[in-house]
């Protein structure tokens, strides 16, 4: 190898074929600025917010045909159905309200019209008990409160006739002391007098059943027409 075939090494880097760039002077890219540029202000403060979201649109509520041709079937098929049911309830109440009338709520019989005895009892009678009255006996010095009467002809003088009867069936339970009130008021109400009431001064009277005297089997409600006068009447007042 030939040492003098390698170059020297160079004091300084080499230059040539490098281009060269002027240095940038601060002032000169800002003129304005002068050489000693003030520094730049800090940012102003800026308050910010989210965006609120946008709200949301609620679904839709519209029913398709088909949805609400169904709806309106099942609603008239309810409406069919409470109307169905009130009938039959109502035709069930009627039906059970005319048996129970039928059973209990004019039970009984009612009697207005009196009938001759199959064998006449002779007269005048004393002692004679309540349940032994008939409809058209006549009485005399009569307290309808009495345990027991004098009975005499209708056409002697007396102060009581028994002008109306009303009868309890005899499986019917006592009904209370106002409701036999209120049925011996009907009786002596349905009651029909003759023309011979209208010569005396006659008031109605009734008599009813006790609790104790409807467990012995008493079913009588009583009217009675009498004279305050005592034993003025001489003859039936009934027709």
């Amino acid at each position: 190898m030939n040492h003098q075939d390698v170059p020297p090494k160079p004091a300084s880097p080499p230059t040539a074929g490098l281009p060269k760039v002027p240095a940038q002077n601060p002032a000169a890219q800002n003129p304005a600025a002068g050489p000693n540029p003030a520094p730049a202000p800090p940012p102003a403060s800026v308050t910010w917010s989210r965006p609120l979201p946008e709200p949301e649109q609620p679904p839709s509520r519209r029913v398709r045909p088909g949805t609400q041709r169904t709806l309106w079937k099942v609603l008239f098929g309810v409406v069919l159905l409470a109307v169905v049911g009130g009938l039959v309830w109502l035709a069930m109440w009627l039906n059970s309200g005319a048996g129970s009338e039928e059973a209990r709520g004019n039970p009984g019989v009612l009697e207005t019209s009196a009938t001759p005895r199959a064998t006449p009892l002779p007269l005048p009678r004393e002692g004679v008990q309540p349940g032994e009255y008939a409809l058209g006996d006549c009485f005399a010095d009569f307290d309808p409160e009495a345990l027991a009467s004098r009975m005499v002809p209708c056409d002697a003088a007396h102060s009581a006739q028994l002008v109306a009867v009303f009868r309890y069936p005899d499986s019917e339970a006592y009904p209370g002391a106002e409701t036999l009130k209120a049925k011996a008021l009907e009786a002596c109400q349905a009651a029909k007098l003759g023309p011979a009431a209208n010569e005396y001064q006659l008031n109605f009277q009734r008599s009813f059943p006790s609790s104790t005297s409807w467990d012995s089997g008493d079913r009588r409600v009583d009217c009675y027409v009498t004279a305050p006068g005592g034993n003025v009447i001489n003859a039936s007042v009934l027709p």
